[in-house]
């Protein structure tokens, strides 16, 4: 893209606002457990951060990345785990922490891939979720926004690796 231009979507105030909501709500469902945030790399890593400070939980962290595009620029619909978790995850409070829940396809593979390791509970929560790009519905049981069908940048997403360290997110516009 050349020539973009980004128009604001959601504010460090509307997301600062949003994520303690979230760990409200987190910490109601799993009051006096530890859970284990599992962030997708590398979009979520500012979200995990920022929810793992406000949540009053004793929380541990992990990491996965995954990539279902290859080397274009669509989905190839494949999901492919670039990097596995480091804890074993059985008998443990897990929550997958997601940047954007797009088509939902790598979502749902995660979610059936990690079920299969035993844990005391897998859920997930979604900082964004776009329902108008669904190809499959995996259960999101936490979402910040509910945002349109339209690419966006910042607060960890990115567009080739750029605008990831804005402190907002905005919608990629061109010219």
């Amino acid at each position: 893209m050349t020539g973009e231009r980004l128009e604001v979507l959601l504010s460090q105030e509307q997301l600062k606002g949003k994520i303690a909501e979230l760990a409200r709500a987190i910490e109601a469902d799993y009051k006096g457990e530890t859970v284990l945030l599992v962030a997708v790399l590398k979009g979520s890593v500012h979200f995990l951060s920022d929810l793992a400070r406000e949540l009053q939980l004793e929380a541990q962290l992990d990491f996965m990345q995954t990539s279902s595009y290859g080397t274009g620029k669509s989905s190839t619909g494949v999901v492919q785990i670039r990097k596995d978790l480091d804890i074993n995850i059985e008998n443990l409070n897990v929550i997958i922490v997601e940047d954007i829940v797009d088509t939902g396809i790598t979502l749902s593979h995660l979610r059936e891939l990690l079920s299969t390791r035993k844990p005391k509970s897998l859920r997930v929560v979604a900082l964004l979720s776009k329902p108008e790009s669904r190809k499959v519905h995996p259960s999101v049981e936490y979402i910040g926004f509910e945002i349109p069908n339209e690419f966006v940048v910042g607060y960890g997403l990115d567009y080739a690796e750029r605008f990831r360290n804005l402190p907002y997110i905005a919608i990629l516009r061109e010219g």
